[in-house]
């Protein structure tokens, strides 16, 4: 989901202080993983405790929660700090953000082409690089390097602070994303059936406001 310049230009600069890409940060410590897993407001998605050789280094959790952003997960080389969304200076090998679905157009999000991955519907941007998926109650969006990395995480993707697994479907949004851009038949029909009729209703009451 789009953010906030003024909030990316405060990432960015505290990416930097912290010295973004240097050394080999350790694994995430024990304390700090407990608290995602504790994570109390909603499923928050990880693609386990290392992915593609690169470890789980550090995780927001309850401490670090901001609810317009979400919650994430952060692999790699890129640490200490809040991630930077899927620009800057130093790109994370992979950052998992979990956010509250707020109805929105995804427009603003650029050049973007919709798929259908792990049975739901999802966004895929940034030329390839970032990835949201919408299911349940909330957005996943995959920051990575290269499409197939990121392709490869949402195939990943489990909760970290629920049961669950990385095999078969994710659930299925409890509303209707707001898709912009060509949908093609696949799509459509994955939003066609969600539960309750969401993008049924949606375009009801988009033509009678």
């Amino acid at each position: 989901m789009r953010r906030g310049l003024a909030l990316g230009a405060v990432l960015v600069a505290a990416l930097v202080a912290s010295g973004c890409g240097t050394g080999h940060p350790s694994p995430i410590s024990t304390r700090e993983l407990s608290e995602a897993q504790t994570f109390p407001y909603y499923r928050v998605y990880w693609a386990g405790p290392s992915f593609q050789g690169n470890h789980l280094t550090t995780a927001d959790g309850l401490r670090g929660y901001i609810e317009k952003i979400g919650d994430s997960v952060y692999y790699g080389d890129c640490v200490k700090s809040k991630g930077i969304f899927g620009g800057g200076s130093c790109v994370l090998p992979l950052q998992v953000t979990t956010v509250l679905y707020h109805l929105h157009s995804n427009a603003s999000l650029g050049p973007q082409r919709n798929i259908v991955v792990r049975g739901v519907p999802a966004t895929v941007y940034d030329e390839g690089r970032s990835m949201e998926l919408y299911t349940g109650r909330v957005a996943v969006d995959i920051f990575s390097n290269t499409f197939a990395r990121a392709l490869a995480a949402a195939n990943r993707l489990l909760p970290i602070n629920a049961a669950g697994s990385a095999a078969g479907a994710l659930p299925a949004p409890v509303y209707c994303p707001g898709l912009a851009g060509p949908i093609p038949a696949e799509v459509a029909s994955v939003m066609a059936a969600l539960p309750h009729h969401a993008c049924q209703e949606a375009a009801a009451a988009s033509l009678s406001s």
